[in-house]
């Protein structure tokens, strides 16, 4: 219903969903900061996180596939240097 959450004291942070988490996670392994990798990885649970690491994953895949004009099994092969099925 709207406005029955509860009101935020001033300055409080509201929690990361698992999605912020997955791509906070994702860019922070990326970009090999190993640090920024584990704060976002204490956001939320390790069953949720890799859920949302999953979704990005199939996502960005998708999105690659697209701009390529190739099947998501051939991109998502490439992106991981296997051979042509």
């Amino acid at each position: 219903m709207p406005g029955s959450e509860e009101p935020r004291a001033p300055g409080a942070k509201r929690p990361h969903n698992i999605f912020e988490a997955a791509a906070a996670h994702v860019a922070a392994c990326a970009e090999e900061d190993d640090e920024r990798s584990a704060e976002a990885a204490e956001w939320v649970s390790p069953e949720a996180l890799a859920f949302g690491i999953n979704e990005l994953a199939c996502r960005a895949v998708i999105a690659l596939a697209r701009e390529r004009g190739e099947s998501p099994q051939t991109v998502a092969r490439d992106l991981l240097n296997l051979p042509v099925a």
